[in-house]
């Protein structure tokens, strides 16, 4: 398993600053936000992703997924094809799409179902011009796809060469399966997973309780990495492990310093860390 971490919290970092960070906290590369304000971006990735790659491989570190920008949602958005083209020059195989969001009040399930489904299939066919796999992760709340089994009425039945599982078991701490129960459903698609962890609190809500998801320092929360990890082990995973260093941080707490604590929880998690 390789430990990546995704960039979008470390935007003003160069790459070569990005590779100095790597090799001193000891993960395998990044997963590459390609967005506005960032080094590698849609204006530029057409030579800046293989460029940086070369820069990631010459030392031993590899991108091993691109995120896109929140609105890379279907295959005719004027960056998709290019975006892609720029990937397989630089040999990053997985693309992390935006959201398509739900709204039960004004939505009807099924017919948003079919609609993903829909661009799904012209994901489909671009992803295989170019050897890409398009991801789509479980992300809570009022998200298409935010567990597993609702992932599965989007990804069924489609090519997992070229569209895959992004599992997160935060969000299904927060709005899905047990862990293992999520992977049963998903593991043909399986292609990555994200790491973070969380708390799932009672609030105050017209006098009865509510709950809401906070996000902490890995090893803090309710996800129980353990057993994730040793169904990770069971079914042989070898892929990628994005750490998303996303968190909920008090006043006066030091984003830098939970992240170094996160990356050296999550190898000591993959068992290639320090006691």
């Amino acid at each position: 398993m390789k430990l990546i971490v995704f960039s979008k919290m470390l935007q003003e970092k160069s790459i070569a600053e990005l590779i100095e960070l790597a090799q001193k906290h000891g993960y395998d590369g990044y997963d590459l936000a390609v967005r506005p304000g960032h080094p590698v971006n849609p204006d530029n990735a057409g030579a800046a992703l293989p460029q940086a790659q070369a820069q990631m491989q010459q030392t031993g570190l590899q991108i091993g997924m691109v995120t896109g920008n929140f609105d890379l949602l279907t295959a005719d958005h004027p960056l998709a094809e290019p975006l892609l083209a720029a990937m397989d020059s630089a040999d990053v195989r997985l693309l992390k799409l935006g959201y398509f969001r739900f709204e039960p009040q004004t939505m009807d399930y099924w017919e948003q179902v079919e609609s993903v489904r829909r661009a799904f299939a012209a994901w489909e066919r671009l992803a295989s011009i170019y050897n890409v796999k398009i991801c789509y992760h479980t992300h809570s709340a009022y998200c298409m796809g935010l567990n597993a089994a609702a992932l599965m009425h989007l990804l069924r039945d489609f090519d997992p060469a070229y569209l895959g599982a992004y599992l997160d078991p935060g969000h299904f701490a927060v709005d899905g399966e047990p862990f293992d129960f999520g992977l049963a459903m998903t593991r043909e698609h399986l292609s990555i997973l994200s790491l973070k962890d969380v708390l799932v609190e009672r609030v105050e809500k017209n006098g009865h309780g509510a709950a809401k998801p906070r996000w902490v320092d890995a090893g803090d929360g309710i996800v129980d990495w353990t057993a994730v990890f040793a169904e990770l082990r069971r079914i042989e995973y070898d892929g990628f492990l994005s750490i998303h260093c996303e968190y909920d941080i008090d006043e006066g707490d030091d984003w830098f310093e939970t992240f170094v604590r996160e990356v050296a929880f999550f190898r000591k998690m993959r068992g290639n860390g320090e006691e």
